[in-house]
Order: structure tokens, then C-alpha cells, then sequence
């Protein structure tokens, strides 16, 4: 039984711990490509994508449409970049669930439809990405690793270290 338990669980978990970077980077390249482009698509055509906001009875599409259309290309960008990661996929994912409740609700008829729609899929991305955050491929990661180092009063590029003499 312990061999079994090693060679199903500890076995794949001691080659994933290696690989922690690919998921959180394949996920934000998925959904931000999608985005990216879908808002492009939305942006320029906001008269056509605001009608459907009116149809799907979204209050203030004029203000929405672009709002939604924006969001869509930025947060795409940014998940693509690994930037600002955890609010861009926390917007995407308000706007999934706005998307299924105005466009879609009307054909749920079970949790299997429901589910089955691409908006719950890339919600579900969303969230993970929200809270697993960017990963570290990403300009999060940098970020973070400069702050970090700054705010112990490590090296930054072009200010000597504290205590050093110049040279």
C-alpha cells in the first residue's frame, strides 16, 4: 500500500513542485490572448456591441459597453504580461458573471448547461488566477522581487548600498 501511495501521489507531486511556473503561465496565456482580442474586436465596433448590451437589457450600455470593451483589452494585456494579475482576472471575472446573467441565464436548464457555457470556464480560470496569482513568469513576480529587495534596504540599481563607501 505505501508504494502505491508513493507512486500515485508523492511521486507526482515531487515533479509538479518543478513545474509550478507552466500553470499559472498557461492560463493567463490562454485567457489573455481571448481578451485581448475579443475587446480589441469590441472596441471597434462599440455601435453594434452596444445594441446587444440594450438587448440584453445591461443598464447604461452606452457607459458599459466601452467600460466592458476596455476591460477586456487591458485585462487581457495585462494577464498576458503577468501584470496586475489578481485585479485583472478579478474584472474579467465580474464581467463573466455579468455576461452569463444577461446573455445566457435564459438557457440554463440544468448545472450541466450551465457549466457547459465558455463564460463559467474562463470564470473558473479567473478565479483561480485571482487568488493563485501570476506565478513566477511574470511582471508580478518582478515586481514583487524589487519591492521586496528595496523595502529590506537592498541594492537598487543606480543608489549605493546602506554603509557602503563610495568609491
Amino acid at each position: 500500500m505505501k508504494f502505491f501511495v508513493r507512486w500515485l501521489i508523492d511521486w507526482p507531486r515531487s515533479v509538479a513542485q518543478y513545474l509550478t511556473w507552466l500553470a499559472p503561465l498557461f492560463a493567463r496565456i490562454t485567457v489573455g490572448w481571448v481578451f485581448l482580442w475579443s475587446g480589441w474586436g469590441k472596441l471597434n465596433n462599440l455601435p453594434q456591441i452596444t445594441e446587444n448590451f440594450i438587448g440584453w437589457g445591461i443598464p447604461f450600455p452606452h457607459f458599459f459597453t466601452p467600460l466592458t470593451s476596455g476591460i477586456e483589452f487591458f485585462g487581457g494585456l495585462f494577464l498576458l504580461l503577468g501584470l496586475l494579475t489578481r485585479i485583472s482576472a478579478g474584472a474579467l471575472g465580474v464581467t463573466m458573471i455579468v455576461a452569463i446573467k444577461s446573455a445566457r441565464w435564459g438557457d440554463v436548464d440544468s448545472l450541466e448547461t450551465l457549466l457547459g457555457f465558455d463564460e463559467f470556464e474562463y470564470l473558473a480560470l479567473f478565479l483561480w488566477l485571482a487568488i493563485a496569482g501570476s506565478g513566477s513568469v511574470s511582471l508580478d513576480y518582478l515586481l514583487q522581487r524589487w519591492y521586496d529587495r528595496t523595502a529590506r534596504g537592498g541594492a537598487v540599481i543606480g543608489q549605493p548600498v546602506a554603509g557602503s563607501r563610495p568609491m
